[in-house]
């Protein structure tokens, strides 16, 4: 390979990993439920996106890694056994940086009950809502599912039926203290 096509394939790989790093955290964080398994997973998606040049994904970038991502991540928890927990994730992620503490607390509070009703979406409608709010696109996200565009609009809108008809989500968006034992003994036992 002449040495110009190494360094042009070289910045492509450097602007993909500098635009698609964090989001691929995210998104492996939320699945594994774990940050260093989460860098292992990403670290993988790397390394298999140097395998690939910009004419192999033709600006299909976002969906391959994503892709890539969600099923080494499948595979890594299969191997090893266990299942993730989202809140767990999402609290190591997310240190908030706002002045109140008790703003800061309560916040968390719903973040983490929020996102345990996510957690109980069936799969598929829990891994299309993931995607969806990662900013990927319908397409993209049915190619990420191996689905048609049309089956993930209608994962992510049941998806979010589901959570807006949820009494507990409907009771948490209003303010309102929560008194489901289910969410409660979940909340308990995720570590902090």
């Amino acid at each position: 390979m002449p040495q110009t096509a190494t360094g042009d394939r070289q910045a492509w790989v450097l602007s993909v990993l500098e635009r698609f790093e964090r989001p691929l955290m995210r998104f492996a964080t939320r699945i594994l439920g774990d940050e260093d398994n989460a860098a292992d997973v990403v670290q993988h998606v790397f390394l298999k996106l140097c395998e690939q040049t910009p004419d192999d994904l033709r600006g299909r970038e976002a969906p391959w890694l994503y892709c890539v991502c969600r099923n080494r991540a499948i595979d890594l928890m299969r191997t090893r056994g266990r299942a993730a927990s989202v809140a767990q994730a999402e609290t190591m992620m997310n240190e908030s940086k706002e002045p109140n503490p008790a703003a800061t607390a309560e916040r968390r509070e719903l973040y983490d009950r929020l996102n345990l009703l996510v957690d109980q979406l069936p799969y598929k409608q829990r891994d299309a809502v993931l995607l969806w709010s990662e900013g990927l696109s319908y397409p993209e996200i049915a190619g990420v599912l191996s689905r048609t565009e049309g089956a993930v609009r209608v994962l992510v809108h049941r998806a979010m039926k589901s959570l807006r008809n949820n009494p507990t989500a409907k009771r948490l968006l209003a303010g309102k203290p929560v008194d489901d034992p289910a969410v409660t003994r979940r909340l308990q036992k995720a570590p902090s």
